[in-house]
Order: C-alpha cells, then sequence, then structure tokens
C-alpha cells in the first residue's frame, strides 16, 4: 500500500491532499522509509557506523603497534595478549571522550558536515587517550609505556579512525535512512536560493519535498517539481504526513510575529530546525555565538590577516607547492606532450589576473582552449550570471560550455582540474596561495558590487570556498560573495578544512560528470 493509499484510507483528507502534490520520485523515497522504524533514521544510522569505525580503529592501531614492539621490558610485566585485553577494556573510556567532543552528533544536524571536520577533533581524541594510557601503564607497571610503541599507536589511530569514518559515512549515504525529510518556510528569492543548493549538492543527504508559505513567489523552472504545501499554519500536519526531519526558515511574506509562533511551535517535534538569519550575506564559516542577558547575538571576526597569519600562510604555500611539484613531475611532461600532439599553439594559458591587493600578475594555466578563441562571449557570461536569479545553462550548471572551442583534451583536463597545475608556479612566485578566493579578471570588476573588493584583502588560491562547496552550481555572483566570506573569515584552520576537501570534491565531480 502506497502512503497516499494510507492516508487517504485513514480518512485524513489534508494529508492526502499533501501527498498527491509530490513528484512520484519523493513519494517512493517516503514509502522506503516507511519501511524503516521511525527512530532509525540518519543519527542512529551515523552514530552507530562512526562508534564502530572508532573502535575497531583503536583497536586495530593498538595490535598494531603491539605487533611492531611486544612487550619489551621487566619480566614482570603482563603479556601481549593480556595487554591487549586490558586496552580493549579501556574502548568505552574512548567513546565517552568521543562523545563530549562532539564527533557523533553534528551528522545529523549539519547539513554539510564531513570526516574534514572531524579531523581536529579526532586528534583531540587520540593525543587525551594516548597520555591517558601513557600515565596510567607508568603509574601501575601493568605495561609498557615505551614511547616509541605510544607515538606509533598514537600516529595509526589518528589515520585509521579518520579513514574508517569517512568509509563509515560513504557506506552511510547509500541508505535511504540517510536522507533527511526537509521543507522550506518560505518560498521567495532566498528559500529559492536554499532549494537550489541543496538540490545542486545531495552529498547532504537531503530529501527536500517542496515549500511551505502562504504567498509563494513564482517558481524558478527548476524548482518545479517541489510541491507547495500549504501555509506555514498547516505545518504540524505536513510533518505528520511526511516525516519530516528538518525545516528550514527561510523568510516568507508572513509577519514575523506569526512565523516566530509557528517556529517555537515546532520545538515540540524532533525535528532539526534551521534558520536563515537576516543578514545571511554577511556570516561566513568563522562567526561565533555569544549573549548580553541571553539575547544571541553573532558576532563577526575583524576582517584581517595578521603579519604572523601571512608569514605562516606563507609558509605552508611554499612547503606544500614544493612536495606537489616535484610529485606532479610525470604529469607536467606527459599533459605536455599530449597539448602539443592534441592541437598547434603553446603549452601553457598565460593571462592577466588581479590577485591580492588588486596586484595583476600572470596565471599559468595548461592550455584547454583553441588559440585565437573570443572571450568577449565569456564577457557577457560574467554579466548575465551576476543575479541569484540567474537562469542555469544547458548543461545544468553555472558553466560556460563551448564545445567549439575547447580542445578534446583540454575537456578532460578541466574535468579533472588538472589545467590549474601550472598554477602550483604561482604559489611558489608568490602571485598566489593554495587556498583564497578564485584568481579575477579584471573585466570582472567591474560588474562588482562595493563590498566584492574586499576578497583582494587576501591572496588568491588554487581552491577556496567557492571551490569546494559550489563550483559550477552557483552563479557568479554567489562565487564571488563566498569568495568574501573566506576573506572576512580567513583561519588556518579553515585553510586546512578546504585543503582536506578539495581532493573529496575533486573525485566526487569526476564521478558525477563520469
Amino acid at each position: 500500500m502506497s502512503v497516499l493509499d494510507g492516508a487517504a484510507r485513514a480518512g485524513d483528507a489534508l494529508e492526502a491532499e499533501i501527498l498527491s502534490a509530490l513528484d512520484g520520485g519523493t513519494r517512493e523515497i517516503l514509502e522506503r522509509q516507511r519501511s524503516i522504524a521511525a527512530s532509525r533514521r540518519r543519527g542512529w544510522l551515523v552514530r552507530r557506523s562512526l562508534l564502530a569505525a572508532d573502535l575497531f580503529g583503536l583497536s586495530v592501531a593498538f595490535f598494531l603497534a603491539l605487533s611492531i614492539f611486544g612487550s619489551r621490558g621487566a619480566e614482570d610485566q603482563i603479556p601481549a595478549p593480556i595487554e591487549f585485553f586490558l586496552f580493549l577494556l579501556t574502548l568505552p573510556g574512548w567513546a565517552i571522550v568521543a562523545k563530549l567532543h562532539g564527533l557523533y552528533d553534528r551528522d545529523e544536524e549539519r547539513a554539510d558536515h564531513s570526516t574534514a571536520d572531524d579531523v581536529v577533533g579526532v586528534f583531540h581524541l587520540v593525543t587525551i587517550g594516548a597520555w591517558l594510557i601513557f600515565i596510567g601503564a607508568w603509574l601501575t607497571s601493568t605495561a609498557d609505556p615505551e614511547l616509541p610503541k605510544l607515538f606509533t599507536f598514537w600516529l595509526l589511530a589518528a589515520a585509521l579512525i579518520t579513514s574508517l569514518r569517512a568509509a563509515a559515512r560513504a557506506w552511510c549515504r547509500q541508505s535511504v535512512a540517510y536522507l533527511q525529510n526537509a521543507v522550506i518556510v518560505g518560498a521567495g528569492d532566498v528559500g529559492q536560493l536554499v532549494a537550489r543548493k541543496l538540490i545542486k549538492h545531495p552529498e547532504y543527504g537531503i530529501n527536500l519535498v517542496g515549500f511551505v508559505d502562504t504567498e509563494p513567489k513564482l517558481r524558478r523552472p527548476d524548482l518545479e517539481r517541489l510541491a507547495l504545501l500549504g501555509a506555514p499554519a498547516d505545518l504540524p500536519r505536513i510533518i505528520r504526513a511526511l516525516e519530516i526531519e528538518r525545516v528550514i526558515v527561510a523568510f516568507s511574506n508572513d509577519r514575523e510575529e506569526e512565523t516566530l509562533a509557528v517556529v517555537r511551535s515546532l520545538r515540540d517535534h524532533d525535528i532539526q530546525i534551521d534558520v536563515v538569519p537576516r543578514l545571511f550575506e554577511l556570516v561566513g564559516p568563522r562567526v561565533g555565538i555569544h549573549t548580553v542577558e541571553g539575547l544571541p547575538l553573532v558576532g563577526l571576526p575583524p576582517s584581517r590577516l595578521s603579519p604572523f597569519s601571512r608569514r605562516l600562510k606563507r609558509v605552508i604555500d611554499v612547503a606544500v607547492a614544493l612536495i606537489a611539484l616535484i610529485a606532479t613531475a610525470p604529469f607536467f611532461a606527459v599533459i605536455a606532450w599530449r597539448i602539443r600532439r592534441d592541437t598547434p599553439g603553446p603549452i601553457f594559458f598565460r593571462q592577466a589576473r588581479l590577485g591580492l591587493g588588486m596586484r595583476e600578475f600572470t596565471a599559468l594555466k595548461f592550455r584547454t582552449m583553441k588559440v585565437g578563441t573570443d572571450t568577449s562571449v565569456h564577457e557577457d557570461y560574467i554579466k548575465a550570471t551576476m543575479s541569484s536569479q540567474a537562469a542555469l545553462g544547458e548543461n545544468g550548471l553555472y558553466k560556460l560550455d563551448r564545445p567549439d572551442a575547447i580542445t578534446p583534451f583540454g575537456r578532460w583536463l578541466r574535468k579533472t582540474s588538472l589545467d590549474e597545475l601550472p598554477q602550483l608556479l604561482n604559489v611558489l612566485r608568490g602571485d598566489m596561495s593554495l587556498v583564497g578566493p578564485r584568481p579575477c579578471l579584471k573585466y570582472e570588476t567591474e560588474h562588482f558590487r562595493p563590498h566584492h573588493f574586499e576578497r583582494f584583502m587576501v591572496p588568491a588560491g588554487l581552491t577556496g570556498l567557492w571551490q569546494v562547496t559550489a563550483r559550477a552550481n552557483s552563479t557568479f555572483g554567489e562565487a564571488l560573495d563566498m569568495d568574501v566570506a573566506y576573506a572576512r573569515d580567513w583561519s588556518l584552520g579553515l585553510d586546512l578544512n578546504l585543503l582536506v576537501r578539495t581532493p573529496i570534491q575533486l573525485l566526487r565531480q569526476r564521478k558525477g560528470t563520469a
């Protein structure tokens, strides 16, 4: 029996009407979810998978360290098998420390949470645990607290836990239980912007069902499949009928008092509530929440890089760029040979770009287009995609597709982003950084709004917030806003997070375009 038949037989006309408004794909997902216990959704699935990954990774790491070093010490020390058994008895303590670091709860709350966001927490977990083991073994003399063995365990545990967590999340994402049914309150410009971003990122695991709004705005062509489910007052029934797990409040034409009353009424339901802040354009990834007599304030950190931060960022750039250039030298040779063989023209494409402080430099890329390609087409495209209301291209992306101008091998280079390898030389010369805003063309600044020039407070980068989170799924104007958010909220932790997520994003993009 389908969910629609079930609602009709239950005699709830409104629920049947809500379900009938859904497209076939959404109803199919709901029917598959009905076969799973309501309590066994994303949180239940991910928490148990991550716990198993952590305990297994710790056990394997300790076993390997014990196998490498053994129990070398005094004769009265316990044998290795018993030492391993005693370690297994400590695993509940490790789970508690991981829980205290929030390593099991954020997947259910944050749509874009990934293993890269766990790296710092995992580092703290294995560091604290390793030192507690060392101190406990030294005080009780029950095991061999050799520093080399402890360091080996620490290194293996950090690597194994991180890898196994990534594998566990990848496995969870294959299950229908991972999907969170969601509705957006507000079908205006902001609500439709949120919807478009969620649809373009299936890795978030959000099954966007539709909009809730009393006076909805005409929907964009690419959002027409999303149903209009009713008014905010109908939310309790909508949540029950569609088993909604996430409600995103993205403004509506209702009065703020009415919207506030609706949100407060949702607190009685076991659902995640996300609210788009009114000044969301200013809120970046490093904002802080603090209170004054219980009144929450969103703190925007100062938009500056200290001299020490700039030097540290530069040291990391030089070190990583040198290692990467040495490691990718064979690729340089093969790609250069293939470009020469493919079409006549130079190997490198040189173009004037704007970096830190709008200083002009020559950016290097492997040539992917035919010699003499007209650039006016790109200029017109930039102008047309400044607004978030810009229409998608025929390829379903905000990316200029010029099959007549791109070489066959160049298309593959662009798909894999290997055409940007020569920019490691720009990083080494100091023109660019590993992480930062996309290097900008001079004519693009003609369409900037005043705040977009803040992106020049930091060096341009090989990768960045836009490249990792959106790429061709965002308009040019939205990409600029993400560049500004990065420049305002720069931190070393943000750079490391984006560097870790970049290869994952490239692999995901390649898989999606294969």
